[in-house]
């Protein structure tokens, strides 16, 4: 049921603590997820893949325009996060309002954090945290030719 995997990360908490008690493997990772494609979803499946539960760290709508503008999100908040909690291969969801998911990761304590494909190792800003709460960061492959920014330009260009 969708509604059960929205949560508050308040809420997100004590159901961690409780799922790491019964040696289950925690995979974490962040995004807009602003117009779902399908290298999201195939970067989803292989996030899941790696654990036992997927949490996905969704960027309210204010920390999306700090970091992309004022034209995004294309999709709200509350848009995103139900097209999310849809998919089979996540567990639970819940919205970030900062720019960079650190104090929410030093809270979850994940065993893993995944990272699309575009990124370097040396460019992931959670890396410290991650590993300094004994979990590691793992870049996944990248599907190429998926992107948001060029499906909206792709879209803009059919409109025009």
């Amino acid at each position: 049921m969708i509604k059960n995997k929205i949560k508050t990360l308040k809420e997100l908490i004590p159901i961690v603590e409780k799922l790491k008690k019964q040696n289950k493997k925690i995979v974490t990772t962040n995004g807009v997820f602003d117009i779902l494609h399908y290298g999201h979803v195939k970067y989803l499946e292989q996030a899941k893949k790696l654990g036992d539960v997927l949490i996905v760290g969704i960027n309210t709508d204010k920390s999306v325009k700090q970091n992309k503008g004022d034209k995004r999100p294309i999709n709200d908040e509350k848009s995103r996060m139900s097209v999310l909690a849809a998919l089979e291969s996540i567990d639970y969801v819940f919205l970030f309002d900062e720019k960079d998911p650190r104090d929410w990761l030093n809270k979850i304590k994940p065993n893993i954090h995944i990272k699309a494909g575009d990124y370097k190792l040396s460019e992931i800003i959670e890396k410290e945290v991650v590993e300094r709460n004994g979990g590691k960061i793992v870049i996944a492959k990248a599907e190429k030719g998926y992107s948001t920014t060029d499906l909206i330009n792709k879209i803009l260009n059919t409109c025009q």
